[in-house]
């Protein structure tokens, strides 16, 4: 990842102690680049962050009106969940509603993050299943999407009718064809882009309206809309997707996603946002978007929600104040 560009840094007292690298791009929906930090052609493994791409051939299909889809199941269907009761109950009835159960997923077991869930399961000697999985609301909508479809079983297979859909979809709104693949945590293809082809994809999400347009377009509005919506399903309590977006009102879409990606769709000023930093650090690609989206005056900067992640103060054991994570002089 040659190029990149210095986008958080972590200060103790006065000394710069870490730095974060990567490359970030803001695009507009005739595929401009607005501004971009970094090298925007950089091919990059977008990871949950394109989960709404994924979900485009669940929603122009038919499919997600065909099964009475809530937004709701929308917004699950682009979570990267906690494990949380009000994701898993909602997991588990959508299965249900399938006809199918925990067995139909092939998204694999997980602990859940959610603490509450995590405590129960371990205090009850229980082992996690597939509905408790980050990505099963993703994976639920692949199975309701392949149950429309009438296709087999084996839905995370790149050559499945369901991830040919997902990568057609894909290099439309990245609007370049994906040199390859890589297998994600939940088993699916992960198709990977440039930095600049993500915040393209974004800014189509953006520009996209409901009612208006092609299904591709309506489909676009719809799961943007739904995130917005139900920021709590997107993520969970104490997550940056969720109280970022409860931050800002529901005004703008945004996702994170492994390996220090994240992005974000501005609906009113019709901008995608594309965010990789080089190192996988989280705490870097969290900085980095609060900035941009401070940026472009749609988050607070004083915000408890932006001071969690921009310009948070570190505390050692102690409670005592010793330094801060800041977003780079290029940035502001």
């Amino acid at each position: 990842m040659a190029n990149a560009e210095l986008l958080t840094e972590i200060w103790r007292a006065d000394f710069m102690e870490s730095q974060h690298v990567g490359h970030a791009v803001i695009c507009d929906a005739s595929g401009n680049i607005v501004q971009s930090w970094g090298a925007p052609d950089t091919i990059i493994l977008p990871r949950s962050s394109c989960k709404m791409i994924q979900a485009l051939p669940l929603v122009e299909s038919g499919a997600a009106d065909a099964f009475g889809l809530t937004d709701e199941q929308l917004a699950l269907s682009c979570a990267s969940h906690q494990g949380a009761a009000i994701h898993t109950d909602r997991v588990t009835r959508w299965l249900s509603d399938l006809g199918l159960d925990d067995d139909a997923l092939r998204c694999g077991p997980q602990m859940p993050s959610d603490e509450d869930a995590k405590k129960q399961l371990i205090c009850s000697d229980t082992s996690p299943c597939q509905y408790h999985n980050n990505c099963s609301g993703k994976h639920s909508g692949f199975l309701t999407l392949n149950k429309h479809l009438g296709a087999g079983p084996e839905y995370v297979d790149p050559t499945h009718p369901i991830q040919q859909a997902v990568r057609a979809a894909y290099e439309d709104v990245t609007g370049m064809d994906s040199p390859g693949y890589a297998i994600d945590g939940c088993s699916a293809p992960n198709f990977a882009t440039s930095v600049y082809g993500l915040a393209k994809a974004m800014a189509f999400f953006a520009a996209a309206r409901e009612g208006v347009g092609s299904a591709r377009e309506q489909a676009a509005a719809r799961l943007r809309n739904a995130m917005a919506k139900h920021p709590d399903l997107v993520a969970g309590e104490g997550r940056s997707c969720t109280e970022l977006m409860r931050a800002m009102d529901g005004q703008v879409s945004i996702k994170t996603g492994a390996e220090a990606v994240f992005v974000a769709m501005l609906p009113a000023q019709k901008l995608g946002v594309a965010v990789k930093i080089n190192d996988g650090g989280t705490r870097a690609s969290e900085c980095t978007i609060a900035a941009i989206l401070v940026k472009l005056g749609v988050l607070d900067p004083e915000h408890p929600a932006t001071r969690k992640r921009l310009n948070a103060t570190i505390r050692n054991w102690r409670g005592i104040e010793t330094g801060s994570v800041r977003a780079a002089a290029t940035l502001l």
